[in-house]
């Protein structure tokens, strides 16, 4: 698992921003801007993950003002993340990793056997500096924790 000063793993994957369009995020790229939080989910449209990421919705002012961009992410096609993030009117990018590369190389992944679900994204937030170094790390392996919102606020800040 990706761990707290280990070198964040690099990737491409398609990206809703907030005006709708679907681009591509680069998390180098997105680094040049300043720290990074990425905080993965196990899927749109279900309750804890439409609480978090309104949540985050709510608190991004603190992460903004931290110098720092917030990406949720998560295996869902952007055309569904984008759907999730009208109907939430979520203001950060929503990242798509349904090829599950990204939750592959920050060892996230999870399944639900008991649904016969299987490799969707746990529940997780990284806080990469802008050096690629992630200061903070925490995951979940039960999908109903959502994280400690004022714990990342001050992660964000220190990554800054």
């Amino acid at each position: 698992m990706v761990s707290e000063g280990d070198t964040a793993p690099e990737f491409t994957a398609p990206m809703r921003t907030p005006d709708g369009d679907i681009t591509e995020f680069t998390l180098s790229s997105a680094l040049e801007d300043g720290p990074v939080v990425l905080a993965t989910f196990p899927g749109a449209f279900t309750s804890v993950c439409t609480g978090e990421m309104r949540t985050f919705r709510d608190r991004l002012d603190v992460i903004d003002d931290a110098g720092a961009s917030l990406y949720g992410v998560s295996i869902d096609s952007p055309f569904s993340l984008g759907e999730f993030a009208e109907q939430n009117d979520l203001n950060f990018p929503l990242v798509s990793d349904t090829n599950k590369e990204v939750i592959d190389a920050y060892d996230v992944v999870m399944d639900f056997d008991d649904l016969g679900i299987s490799g969707v994204a746990k529940r997780a937030v990284f806080v990469v500096d802008e050096d690629g170094t992630v200061t903070y790390a925490w995951v979940s392996d039960d999908p109903g924790v959502e994280p400690d919102y004022d714990e990342v606020e001050t992660a964000a800040a220190d990554a800054a």
